[in-house]
Formats: structure tokens, sequence, C-alpha cells
């Protein structure tokens, strides 16, 4: 099954937007109208990220064109080649298609040829005349045998509707797993996105301090500002350029853990297309929680295969049943043998024989006595020959009565009847973790809505502190400290802000997921 079968892995695979990261420009999150057909950039792991133009699957960097840049896509087609779960339920599906069709080929005679050498010396019956003697003979058994299944208790049919059960529950089970390592994939790229804009706020934060030092340091020379004002201002630069460091360090990890849900390994030099999403719209999801369960139940592979494992089970009821029932069938056979010892071949010539065989008395005379018949030659049958004028055949009707088998056959139903019950718990264990989920996920979608829309606020009232701030710093009315708390506090709910975005479009995305709705943003 591709990606393109599963409609969790569309939403981010059609929009794109240029975000120049290791320049200082002030970030405006676009509508999606805006980001359509727009060029990605991509995000160098190990270092500074670089502006990268990609236009139908190639990618020019303007400093490294050898870096292969990688697209949301394209991570979850290496993810699901190289997923070793994956490639297990693959297995697992041409297994259970090899059962189902060994089950339907079960229904056709079964045909058997057998041949023997013997050898027996001393004194023994000849296999072909049956006649006792007293030498070696050799002799050869040829025998095809073919039996027909008539009635075997309906085993044969329930059996193939078990497998076939099976094979589809096996292939509902590789689907779930493929969504789950996608999902992950998802996850691990939101991850490197959120980092990577967290790291474009801290280097404009740098910028900004940079600027103030510059200034500060101009004030100072003229002697129109403290010395203490400059130090303060230097580290604040020195703060940022660490904030600079940690989130790139968070980029790196972020693209590690990518790399890893790649199952491929680290240091491998690469880039990603970033990915622009618009500012949400915060508003209440369309339906509640037990609606989306409802779609859920009849969409989600691993609840369908769960089911498919309970009806499964119940067919193996009806074939443990079927060792309680006669079983009926036709067998035939044909037979021959060859023997050293076997029978003469007499082969008449066409001469007449006279042959005299005494004499009577007539009177005083003495008449002999003589009879005539047709000469003939002995030989010995070739071995083709006594396999040909030995053949017999045979024919019969097989009927097996169970009486007594030591309970095997009621054994047998208790068991399956069990392993029934216990799928089905699985299953209902499977609606739970489900409908837990959603719930959860229902639930994550509210307190991040209310997140983003106070974060939303806040960083609204602590931009306008901040260019307040700014401007008295400027003026000369407040001192470098007041200035520095004020800027603290807006570059903090600025990456909160980012998080929280991230987090509300992935929670909105998780429940779009689980009606199997092609998750695309309008």
């Amino acid at each position: 099954m591709t990606i393109y079968q599963m409609p969790f892995t569309r939403f981010l695979l059609a929009i794109g937007l240029t975000l120049t990261i290791g320049t200082l420009p002030t970030t405006n999150l676009a509508c999606l109208a805006q980001t359509l057909g727009s060029a990605p950039s991509a995000i160098t792991p190990g270092g500074s990220a670089t502006a990268v133009s990609a236009t139908a699957g190639s990618a020019t960097n303007t400093q490294a064109n050898a870096v292969q840049v990688l697209g949301l896509q394209q991570c979850i087609d290496i993810a699901l080649k190289n997923n070793i779960t994956i490639q297990q339920g693959q297995l697992q599906v041409e297994s259970s298609e090899l059962q189902l069709r060994q089950s339907r080929f079960n229904q056709l005679p079964s045909v058997n040829a057998f041949v023997s050498q013997n050898i027996s010396s001393g004194y023994n019956v000849d296999p072909v005349t049956y006649q006792f003697v007293n030498r070696t003979i050799g002799s050869n058994n040829v025998q095809l045998n073919a039996t027909v299944p008539i009635f075997q208790g309906y085993q044969l049919k329930n059996t193939i509707r078990q497998n076939k059960l099976i094979r589809q529950a096996t292939e509902k089970e590789l689907a779930a797993t493929q969504n789950n390592v996608a999902l992950n994939v998802i996850q691990q790229y939101l991850n490197v996105l959120t980092g990577a804009e967290q790291l474009a706020i801290a280097r404009r934060q740098v910028e900004t301090s940079q600027a103030q030092v510059d200034r500060t340091q101009k004030l100072v020379n003229a002697g129109a500002a403290p010395e203490a004002n400059l130090f303060e201002i230097r580290a604040t630069l020195a703060n940022d350029q660490l904030t600079v460091v940690n989130n790139q360090n968070t980029v790196d990890l972020a693209k590690l853990a990518l790399l890893q849900a790649m199952n491929l390994p680290a240091g491998q030099p690469f880039e990603v297309e970033f990915i622009n999403l618009p500012d949400p719209r915060i508003e209440a999801y369309e339906l509640p929680a037990s609606e989306v369960y409802n779609v859920a139940k009849q969409t989600q592979p691993q609840l369908l295969g769960a089911d498919l494992r309970v009806e499964a089970a119940r067919r193996s009821i009806e074939v443990a049943r079927a060792g309680l029932y006669p079983r009926l069938s036709l067998s035939g056979s044909v037979n021959t043998i060859y023997s050293s010892n076997g029978n003469p071949k007499i082969t008449p010539t066409g001469t007449i024989v006279t042959t005299e065989i005494g004499t009577i008395n007539v009177g005083n005379a003495s008449v002999p006595v003589s009879t005539t018949s047709t000469g003939f030659v002995r030989s010995e049958y070739t071995f083709l020959e006594q396999l040909n004028n030995n053949i017999s055949q045979g024919i019969s009707l097989n009927l097996n009565i169970p009486i007594f088998g030591q309970r095997l056959a009621r054994t047998n139903i208790t068991n399956a009847t069990i392993q029934q019950r216990n799928a089905q718990l699985n299953a209902d264990n499977t609606r739970l973790q489900l409908r837990q989920q959603i719930e959860t996920a229902y639930t994550s979608l509210l307190a991040s809505s209310n997140r983003y829309q106070a974060t939303e606020a806040s960083v609204i009232s602590l931009e306008r502190a901040f260019r307040a701030a700014e401007s008295r710093y400027n003026a000369g009315s407040i001192n470098a400290t007041d200035y520095n708390i004020a800027k603290n506090r807006y570059d903090i709910a600025r990456g909160q802000l980012v998080q929280a975005k991230y987090d509300y479009v992935f929670r909105v995305k998780i429940l779009d997921f689980y009606q199997n709705k092609p998750l695309t943003f309008n």
C-alpha cells in the first residue's frame, strides 16, 4: 500500500513557502493561498539553515548542491520502505495468502504414485504366480492411487472462509502499521519545523540585540549613556546567541529523530523542505468526540482488523465441529507388478507336431499311439509386457464414522471457543483504546485552542509593550534592565506561540485522520 492511500499524509504535501533561515527579517505567516506554488526552504542539520529553491522534485542549494533535500512525502516513503515492522507485516500478508490458496487446493483430489524394487531369496512366494519357489526373485510393484474428498463435515469450506478472513485481517493490520509509521514521521517532521521557526525567532533576537549594542556603543562613546548600559546590552546579546545555539541543537535532535523514524543511520547530510502552516482559525471542532468515534469505528484499519480476527475465530469453531461428523471420500487405484520368475511366454509357430506317446496291442501286433499339436516357442515376458499384463484397477467409497476419539473433537471445539472469546476481548480492547485516544485528542485540541488564543493575545500585548519599551530606551527614559525584561518576555511569548500553533494544527489533523478525511487546508 502506497502512502497515497493514507489520507493523513496528504495534508502537508501540497503546501510550501520559502522561509529564509539565516537572515533576520520579521516572519509573517501568510494564508494558504499565498503558500501554494511558492518555493520551500531547507534546513541543514548540524549547521545553519540555508535557503533552498525546490521545483518539480529538484533542489539547488546555494552552498552545497550535493546535499539531498527531503520533502515530507519522501520521508514517509523512505520510512515505509525501511520499517522492519512493515516488512514483517508484508510477510504475514504473503503467508496468509499462501494459507488461503492451500485451503482451496485441499478440495482437489490427491494423486500419489508408488514404485518399489524387491529382491528375495530362498523359499518364498512368487508375487505374480503365487507359487512357492526356492530361488532368488526380483520384483517391482507399481501403484497409482487417487482420493477425492466428498464430505468432510464442511471443514474444507469453513477453513477457506477462515483463511480468507485471516488474510483480510493481516492486510488491515498492515495498513494500521503503515498509518502509525506515517504519523510518527509527520510528527517528527513537524518537530523539525517547530524548532526551525523558533531558531529563526532566536536569530532575529540576536539581530535586534546586536543593533541595540551598536546603538548603545555610539551613545557611550558620545557620553550620552552610561557604560553600564553597554555591558547589560552585551550580556543580553550573549544570552540571545546562547538561545540560537540551543535552538540549533533542538533542530539537530529533531532531525536525528526524523532519521531514526525513517530507519536511516545518523550523520547523513540532508535538508528538509520547510512547509509553512498558516495561522490557524480558532473555532469549535465540527463534531463532538462521540461522533468522531462513531465515524472512526467504520474506517480505522486496526479496529476492522480486530473484528475480522473475531469472525475468523468463529469460523475456527465450525472447523473444529467437523470432527464430530462422518467423512466420506472416494478412492481409486491402478496396480501392476513384475517378477523375474513370472510365467513363461508361449508363442505358436504354426507347424503341426506329431508326438508318439506310447503303443497299444491290437491282436498280436503293437500299434504306436501318437498326438498332434501346434508347435510353439517358450520365452520370457519382457519387463513392460509383464507390467501391461498384470494391471489391475480398483475403486472404493470410504465412510469414516467417529464414535469415540478420546474427546479430541470436543476439546478442539472448546479450545476454539476460548480463542474466539479472547479475540472478542482483543477487539473490545481495541475499541476502548480508540475511544480513549479520540477523547484524549479532542480534549487536547480544546486545551491547545485555549493555549493558542491566550498565547496569541499575550504576544500582541507583549509586542506593544516591547515597542514602547524600545522607544523609551532609545529616548533614555528607561534603563537597559527594564528594556531587557520587556524584550525577553516578548521573545519567550513568540516561541510559545510557534509551539502552540503547530500543536493546535496537529491536534486538528489527528481528529480529521480518525474520520478518514483528506486532510488539506481550505
